[in-house]
């Protein structure tokens, strides 16, 4: 009897927590029809090591836009935090960043830069130059194409990696994934798979925490995951050579600093992140070579991705590096 009623006491903590804890898909863009409370004009929910937080980051240091930071954890970086109710009226997506301007969610980074880049050059006196869009309509055609590029589209993007080379993000994250995760405690894992909208991920986390990063070469799917991602990479990258090679400054439209620009230089952060770069900055890619290095200067990397470095990634690559110089069956499941 005390069983019984031990699980329905449980049975029904669950079913009042899930009904706190609604989930589901929202809107791209900002939702005006929606007013969250709010202390300033600009807020940001964002995350250290998240890709499109690192975008939307970027983008408004470069706008010079301040704002209020909150930080949520996601639970590479210590919990699922963006699972919790005080975070699901924020975005029931549960995916950081979400911009807020004057109370109003916008989601999805690609839609937060090009929000926040009009809001600057709808004020009076600006030039277009400082909100990051060109004027000159085909190189504005030219930055939106690398914008797109440069995202990370859907809630499977490895299945759409030759669309962008934002999706091949992923795929090349797993090792730093699978080394992050290990620092992280079972039981927190465990809260997504009973509240997160997408049980795959979760799973996949879960399965990464009880094998190991020293298992992974043994996981053909992992292996087979990574190979596909750098392939399609190689690909994005050697495009981006022929348009670096055949514009006439260091960016993407040539000599303007444009949202594109802003799009690529986390992608590249994150290569740095797990030791890619010797693999993808080649000799054959001199432009994309000088571009990366060029990018790295930018105050703007300073501030919106290294002053955001967190613990557990320097821990992961760290042992990545290590993995790779002393494991040749490591280095292989990742180089091929």
């Amino acid at each position: 009897m005390l069983l019984v009623l031990l699980l329905a006491a449980v049975a029904g903590w669950y079913i009042w927590e899930r009904r706190q804890r609604r989930t589901g898909q929202v809107p791209p863009g900002c939702q005006q029809h929606i007013n969250l409370p709010h202390e300033q004009e600009w807020e940001l929910y964002h995350n250290d090591f998240s890709l499109c937080s690192k975008k939307t980051r970027v983008c408004l240091a470069e706008l010079g836009i301040t704002y209020k930071s909150h930080h949520i954890d996601l639970i590479e970086t210590g919990s699922y935090e963006n699972i919790s109710r005080c975070f699901l009226r924020v975005n029931p997506a549960a995916t950081v960043p979400v911009l807020v301007h004057n109370g109003h969610p916008v989601y999805e980074s690609h839609e937060q830069i090009v929000y926040a880049a009009e809001q600057v050059a709808a004020q009076p006196g600006v030039n277009l130059d400082a909100a990051l869009t060109p004027a000159d309509p085909e190189k504005k055609q030219l930055m939106d194409y690398w914008v797109h590029k440069g995202s990370l589209v859907g809630d499977n993007p490895v299945a759409a990696m030759h669309e962008t080379a934002g999706n091949t993000v992923p795929g090349l994250t797993l090792p730093i994934f699978a080394a992050m995760i290990a620092h992280i405690p079972g039981y927190r894992i465990l809260e997504g798979l009973l509240f997160h909208r997408i049980k795959q991920r979760a799973l996949f986390f879960l399965m990464l925490k009880l094998q190991g990063i020293n298992k992974l070469p043994n996981r053909a799917p992992l292996r087979k995951g990574i190979s596909r991602s750098r392939a399609a990479l190689h690909q994005h990258l050697d495009e981006l050579e022929a348009v670096l090679a055949a514009a006439d400054g260091p960016w993407i439209v040539g000599q303007q600093f444009t949202l594109a620009d802003v799009s690529m230089m986390v992608i590249f952060s994150r290569l740095d992140e797990g030791d890619w770069v010797e693999e993808f900055l080649t000799a054959e890619r001199p432009a994309v070579t000088a571009y990366w290095r060029a990018l790295r200067e930018r105050p703007s990397y300073t501030r919106a991705i290294l002053e955001h470095s967190h613990p557990l990634v320097a821990r992961a690559r760290e042992t990545i590096v290590q993995l790779k110089r002393t494991s040749p069956q490591f280095r292989e499941a990742l180089l091929g």
